[in-house]
């Protein structure tokens, strides 16, 4: 099966130079600028050079512009709804239906990156490690809260990432080689997000990545599980994000065995002791 035109920028992205990542950025954000515009109007609007261009569209796998382009104009008559977005494209059918549009794109394309042996194994790692921490800043902060969170019912050691007065510095101390660290990556990420990858490598713990854009800094992760995240609005559109979240979380639960039943049946009494739900 021809591997999609958005999966094959995507996969390139770690390894583009600066001036290739810049291109890369403008087609992700408006893939359906690539059917109708020139490799000189691309270059134009991305501020590179043709000879970008030309670069660009072989480490993805094509032989010549004309051969991506080409690509793009046949998975848009096959119905890909994101290749029909570009940076002129008026919204059609009210804002409802394109954003439902390109909501429903995006999870195609995430669940497309993903398969069970992926998954099951990052949830059977989670299972079995002493410590579990889950980090996000800036968007990826509640997905953070939210793994930990659902993942919590069956799991005893959680902690998510960064605590309110606390240093990353004083929570990482406790960080060891056969703990699983669970980093959500989103645009636009901070500096300190590249100190967390390197405490992990340092002490060895197994690294998972939860992200929007593949970059070289997180190309090492034993797990990589991508997002899409386009949106035709000013807003990132993190539906494909909480459905990576939510099948992590859940697959957690159901491998956890006798021991998460155990757990979660001490969590229910303790509703019923506390008087809390």
């Amino acid at each position: 099966m021809t591997k999609p035109f958005l999966l094959r920028v995507r996969d390139a992205l770690p390894d583009l130079n600066p001036s290739e990542h810049k291109l890369a950025e403008l087609v992700l954000d408006f893939p359906g600028e690539m059917a109708g515009y020139t490799a000189t109007e691309i270059a134009e609007l991305a501020n590179v050079s043709n000879a970008t261009v030309s670069r660009f569209v072989r480490r993805i796998g094509y032989g010549s512009f004309d051969e991506a382009r080409r690509a793009v104009r046949d998975e848009q008559r096959a119905g890909t709804a994101l290749l029909r977005f570009s940076s002129e494209t008026p919204q059609r059918g009210g804002a409802v239906a394109a954003h439902f549009e390109t909501t429903q794109q995006n999870l195609e394309l995430t669940y497309g990156a993903l398969d069970d042996a992926l998954i099951d194994n990052l949830a059977e790692a989670l299972i079995a490690a002493p410590r579990v921490w889950f980090i996000g800043f800036r968007a990826g902060q509640p997905f953070a809260q939210y793994l930990g969170w659902q993942t919590l019912q069956v799991l005893g050691n959680v902690s998510v990432l960064p605590r309110a007065g606390e240093t990353l510095a004083e929570s990482l101390a406790s960080l060891s080689s056969k703990d699983v660290v669970v980093l959500v990556a989103l645009r636009r990420r901070p500096q300190i997000l590249t100190a967390v990858v390197e405490a992990a490598n340092h002490v060895g713990a197994a690294l998972a990545v939860i992200e929007d854009r593949p970059t070289a800094e997180t190309a090492d992760a034993r797990w990589q599980l991508t997002c899409v995240t386009s949106a035709n609005g000013p807003l990132m559109n993190h539906v494909g994000t909480m459905a990576i979240c939510n099948l992590v979380a859940a697959r957690t639960i159901a491998l956890s065995g006798a021991s998460g039943r155990s757990r979660m049946a001490a969590i229910e009494d303790g509703h019923r002791r506390f008087d809390e739900l």
